[in-house]
């Protein structure tokens, strides 16, 4: 990919992601802006949407990336085959129109819609549906969620030109859920035949209302309205073509600029909204939608493949050392609650682990006497000549978090335990996780509607980011993942947030929440049921 030259893609008229992550039936409706058309009068089409954002993932393949901030952009240019409504967490018609899910959750049929196009033209059909799930598992480290939603995954079978039925060789009970996410979008056929650098650099035809007509890296993406879309989801209010003629996504890294600039009308839509901008866009007349994200909450994870962070009695007085509360109150937008587990309370299977994570001094030094660490002249503790010296990796897309990591930083110092921050380009990313140089990783959440989302990120048979070892957590995310008893299931997920919290293996800090900041001139722009915005259905007064 060119770094900084602008670039028309290869596309005549003009796929995504999940991590983030899942949520389902009980989580919160989404947030829709503006009246949708009282006083503003009818809904009418046409216009630009500036939409400002903090970072730039530097990929465009949808399929390919996890930041948010990158993926609000990308997932407007794939369709999924299903959808997932964001108020009522039910799975609803995309692509496909129907399916049937085999007893054992082996099989899925879908029967997809007719008339869908690629950007490049080719139709989207069975042959293509196989080519997509086909390749997906040969992405490599980029597609961590689209890997993690195919595990146990046999084949594809073309029953007809518009019937596929997919196959696991194991129980696969998140993958209908899956479906719904940008991560399992689907891109044209003659795309999946590309490499993923490829892929990344000068970007995939999906066959979403919008197609990306310009893009400079680490500056701006413009995304431009397909003539002609008529597939959209049946959670969407609008029939056909989207109404924004345009929608132009500029990178802005400072927090207030994004805020300062939504207040004064430079742009439209903002998102990495923080506590101190509040004021700002108040003054401006401009409103926040905000949803709860489901999913695994935001944390300081432990690379438990370090010398110092594989003692357990370390992550535990790490995590008693934590006061979540006063990071809450002090950093986090108004109403930010606490976590009280490793998922949050919007996700499925989420069980209460508070009296687990309870903010206790004492017995955070406590566990580093007993594991031999003394306090040593500057307050830092040692053990046999070594100090208790943490290196956590911050990348750009968290960094409107900083002065969280940053407060974390003062209460570990408080007990003896040293954390030097060292922050990454979110483009190096993919490196660092196979490196595994650091002994933390600074908020690994994830959005997602399914409590799998503990799999993608804590199982040792994927990418393992966090080093774990293997054992009886595997087993209880394999379980889970396989069983279609709702119930059972639960079970499953319960015992393993409990195994997380227990063994520290990160630390819990808020539930997290998207938060976008958006003008009074904009209307129905709504929050997807795992993250992310819907811009279909938007259009500016």
């Amino acid at each position: 990919m060119t770094n900084d030259r602008p670039r028309r893609l290869r596309s005549a008229p003009s796929l995504a992601l999940a991590l983030a992550v899942a949520v389902s039936s009980s989580a919160c409706g989404g947030a829709a802006s503006g009246n949708s058309g009282t006083a503003a009068g009818p809904p009418k089409a046409g216009g630009n949407l500036d939409f400002a954002v903090a970072t730039d993932a530097g990929c465009l393949d949808p399929q390919q990336v996890g930041s948010s901030d990158t993926l609000y952009a990308l997932r407007q240019t794939v369709d999924s085959l299903t959808d997932q409504d964001p108020s009522s967490g039910r799975i609803v018609p995309w692509l496909a129109k129907s399916w049937e899910v085999g007893d054992d959750a082996r099989t899925f049929t879908f029967h997809l819609r007719s008339g869908a196009t690629f950007s490049d033209s080719t139709p989207v059909d069975a042959e293509a549906v196989k080519k997509n799930l086909d390749a997906i598992p040969e992405l490599g480290g980029l597609a961590i969620l689209a890997q993690g939603y195919l595990t146990g995954y046999r084949e594809t079978q073309v029953v007809d030109r518009l019937t596929v039925k997919v196959t696991f060789d194991r129980p696969n009970a998140q993958f209908l859920q899956a479906t719904s996410t940008p991560s399992l979008g689907l891109v044209s056929p003659a795309d999946t035949a590309r490499s993923a650098q490829s892929r990344c650099g000068d970007g995939v035809h999906g066959s979403g209302p919008f197609t990306v007509s310009g893009y400079r890296q680490n500056q701006s993406l413009v995304l431009t309205k397909r003539t002609g879309y008529a597939w959209g989801s049946t959670a969407w209010k609008k029939k056909g073509e989207a109404y924004l003629d345009t929608v132009t996504f500029n990178v802005v890294a400072e927090s207030g600029v994004r805020a300062g600039s939504l207040g004064s009308a430079q742009v439209d839509v903002i998102g990495g909204v923080r506590r101190q901008d509040e004021a700002v866009l108040n003054r401006g007349g401009a409103g926040v939608e905000r949803r709860a994200n489901p999913g695994v909450v935001f944390n300081l994870g432990f690379n438990n493949g370090r010398p110092l962070t594989r003692d357990a009695r370390v992550r535990r007085a790490a995590q008693a050392a934590i006061n979540r509360a006063e990071i809450a109150a002090a950093v986090f937008p108004t109403g930010t609650r606490s976590a009280t587990s490793v998922l949050s309370r919007t996700t499925p299977g989420y069980t209460d682990l508070s009296k687990d994570l309870t903010y206790d001094q004492n017995k955070a030094k406590s566990l580093l006497t007993a594991a031999g660490w003394t306090p040593g002249s500057d307050g830092i503790r040692r053990k046999d000549g070594t100090a208790l010296k943490l290196t956590v990796v911050s990348f750009s897309n968290a960094g409107a978090y900083q002065a969280a990591l940053e407060l974390v930083q003062q209460q570990l110092k408080d007990v003896g335990i040293a954390l030097v921050i060292k922050q990454l380009q979110v483009t190096q990313f993919p490196q660092t996780i196979q490196t595994g140089d650091y002994d933390a990783l600074w908020g690994g959440d994830l959005t997602r509607a399914d409590p799998d989302a503990l799999r993608t990120l804590y199982s040792t048979h994927l990418v393992n980011s966090y080093r774990l070892p293997a054992g009886e957590l595997d087993t209880l995310l394999d379980q889970q993942a396989a069983t279609t008893d709702t119930g059972r299931r639960n079970q499953l997920v319960a015992q393993a947030q409990q195994l997380i919290v227990e063994a520290a293996y990160v630390l819990p800090i808020v539930d997290q929440e998207a938060l976008i900041g958006v003008a009074e001139s904009v209307h129905g722009l709504t929050l997807g049921a795992s993250g992310g915005v819907r811009l279909h259905d938007t259009w500016k007064s």
